[in-house]
């Protein structure tokens, strides 16, 4: 078992990754440095390899691919991810890892946006686009996150062993945010530094599709997790349709006795039929998730029972 592992998804980065290896080196000179390739079609591989990385493969294409790969493969007390497009301070790792190591964190997030992003990020949509799930994620779950996107984390055994990867690609950071709060870990905020992409070193995110993924994520794990409110929403809407066309109809029965309008009392009564279904829907589901939970934190005992005995075994070596 490693005491601090550093994980490097990489496609594509053989501009980068060398330097990126060399300063966690450095910057963590007892850390066991992973390079994962993700079908790179350059010298990632050789240059990650020159530079004394342990270099594995996923042959999955997708960043939450080589993320589900590293987490179940990888042993360790403290995971910090980077990003190997060396856009991401190395010296900021110490201060990530002391909060997992010392300070009982789950997650850690890397906050770019609260430092350099903004001025460095040349990218204007990826600037909107990061503030704009932030903003989502923190008022749809209530949360108080930094940053959503960053690439830049560190985690516990506990969550890396209990957190099941669904996403395929960079939606992944949502998808382990939303995890760790509906799931109340305990999570950090760091302030890091960022720099943008060096000359010739692209992006691999497309800000619309992959936005609009991030997007669709936001709004899969709010159906998940938040079962009563997501259903509550659409009951309110109807439930108000219904009272809208059902005010009409019952003035005019009050000032004739008649009720002259059928076809809307009859369109108004399965709407609120409808309502009632999706608020019970809701309520049910929201009873199954919270027995997800009870499960969630039984084998989040029994993982935390292997991690001590595995730092029993570390230390009796």
């Amino acid at each position: 078992m490693d005491k601090i592992a550093v994980l490097i998804p990489c496609y594509n980065e053989e501009q980068t990754v060398a330097k990126v290896v060399s300063d966690f080196r450095k910057a963590l000179p007892d850390a066991a440095i992973y390079v994962y390739n993700n079908n790179s079609k350059d010298r990632t591989v050789e240059e990650a390899l020159k530079a004394g990385a342990i270099v594995r493969n996923e042959y999955q294409q997708g960043k939450g691919e080589v993320i589900r790969r590293m987490f179940r493969e990888i042993e360790a007390e403290c995971y910090l991810m980077v990003d190997g497009d060396d856009t991401y301070e190395a010296s900021d790792a110490p201060k990530l890892c002391e909060e997992v190591l010392n300070r009982q964190a789950d997650m850690v997030v890397g906050d770019r946006l609260s430092s350099t992003y903004f001025t460095e990020n040349k990218r204007h949509f990826h600037n909107f686009g990061n503030s704009l799930v932030r903003f989502s994620i923190n008022h749809v779950f209530h949360s108080d996150i930094k940053d959503i996107m960053t690439g830049y984390r560190a985690f516990s055994y506990d969550f890396v062993k209990t957190f099941p990867v669904l996403s395929r690609g960079f939606e992944i950071e949502t998808e382990m945010t939303i995890h760790a709060i509906d799931k109340r870990m305990n999570i950090r905020n760091v302030v890091i530094g960022y720099r943008d992409r060096p000359a010739g070193s692209e992006s691999k995110l497309n800000t619309v599709s992959d936005g609009i993924k991030v997007l669709m994520t936001i709004g899969r794990m709010f159906l998940h997790h938040r079962p009563l409110e997501f259903f509550s929403i659409f009951a309110g809407i109807l439930a108000l349709i219904s009272i809208c066309f059902f005010i009409p109809v019952f003035i005019d029965y009050l000032d004739t006795g008649l009720v002259r309008k059928f076809p809307t009392l009859i369109v108004c009564s399965f709407t609120m039929m409808a309502a009632l279904l999706s608020f019970f829907a809701g309520l049910i589901l929201s009873v199954i998730r919270n027995q997800s939970l009870q499960s969630f934190e039984l084998n989040r005992t029994s993982v935390h029972a292997r991690f001590v005995e595995l730092q029993g075994k570390q230390r009796n070596k």
